[in-house]
């Protein structure tokens, strides 16, 4: 098949890009050429801006792409902009969402009330009532480089794919993505901590109970490339995601046998560690997905097991450590009083 993909150079799309082409596909790359991304040298390069789509329809009905996948459309508008170039042009669009659309999230971060989902949130479990679920009660200044979040929503992402017939969409709602060149190092909390040598790890006991949908990156680019490549997806909405969420407590004991530390998790009241290293928001929301959709319907299987994914990741951010961080985040002398008042 020839895929264009939208994005792609930063972290999940070079995945998605060289298991594709692994596959025998055909891939041109549309992107601004701001981002150096390795991949495969057969890749085709367009250059431009995603706005520009619709003004571009020429060159792009020359690619005769029989599939499109945006990798970062994060606004309305940017999905307007995608649809408007390849409607027409492209068979199918496949569009990358989050679990960040389900009502859950919005209870979780508190913008949103509610009691908490039964259950794992499936395709079909309610979604968030509020839009725009970073966008403040006062706008971000024109020059914020975080600016793009006020108007960032995946909802209106999703609604825009879906509801163009002449070019049928699939949407992919990702979980926590972890894996070489996370530049958020969602691992490095927990492994600096053990490799610093802590004997303990300590966590409320709320958190420690809390589920999220977590996947390893070369897995959640491998449903992308499956998605993008198997008409059955096409109308359909799927959630990506390791099959069994786990509490965070066993999340970290997981990253710790694959990271080799012998240590312990323990649990305080979580008045105890007021102040220290608490994840944020309303822990009594989980936010784990079901994924028996994409199993059952396209035989999606993780080609890469969790125990083998996590110590890829470890030997990455061994190697990649963040170049800033917060110290105030790994107080240990804090974390030790919290230990002995329990």
């Amino acid at each position: 098949m020839r895929i264009l993909v939208i994005g792609g150079t930063r972290f999940i799309g070079p995945y998605v890009v060289r298991h594709l082409v692994e596959n025998g596909h055909e891939v041109t790359v549309y992107h601004r050429g701001q981002t150096q991304a390795q991949l495969p040298p057969q890749v085709h390069h367009l250059y431009g801006d995603r706005y520009d789509l619709p003004t571009r329809r020429d060159e792009i009905a020359r690619l005769a792409p029989d599939a499109a996948i945006d990798m970062f459309a994060f606004t309305e508008a940017d999905a307007r902009a995608t649809v408007a170039g390849l409607t027409g042009i492209a068979g199918r669009l496949t569009v990358i969402s989050s679990a960040d659309v389900y009502a859950a999230f919005g209870r979780l971060i508190g913008i949103e009330s509610g009691p908490p989902e039964p259950g794992l949130l499936t395709e079909e479990s309610p979604l968030r009532q509020r839009i725009y679920p970073y966008r403040g009660d006062t706008p971000r200044a024109p020059d914020d480089p975080h600016r793009w979040r006020d108007d960032y929503d995946k909802i209106l992402v999703e609604r825009v794919v879906m509801s163009d017939p002449a070019l049928p969409g699939t949407v992919l709602r990702l979980p926590i993505v972890y894996g070489p060149g996370d530049t958020q190092h969602r691992l490095f909390p927990y492994l600096k901590r053990m490799d610093d040598g802590r004997r303990v790890i300590v966590l409320d006991e709320i958190a420690a109970r809390w589920r999220g949908a977590r996947g390893y990156v070369e897995n959640v680019a491998a449903a992308i490339a499956l998605a993008a490549t198997d008409p059955r997806a096409a109308g359909r909405v799927y959630n990506v995601a390791e099959p069994e969420p786990l509490s965070e407590a066993d999340w970290v004991r997981a990253i710790g046998r694959a990271a080799g530390w012998d240590g312990e998790v323990v649990t305080v009241p979580p008045e105890r560690l007021r102040g220290v290293s608490t994840i944020p928001g309303d822990l009594t929301h989980d936010l784990a997905m079901d994924t028996t959709r994409i199993r059952q319907e396209l035989g999606y299987v993780e080609p890469i097991p969790q125990e083998e994914a996590l110590r890829r990741t470890i030997a990455w951010e061994r190697a990649n450590p963040p170049a800033e961080y917060d110290p105030a985040r790994f107080d240990y002398d804090a974390e030790d009083a919290a230990l002995a008042a329990s």
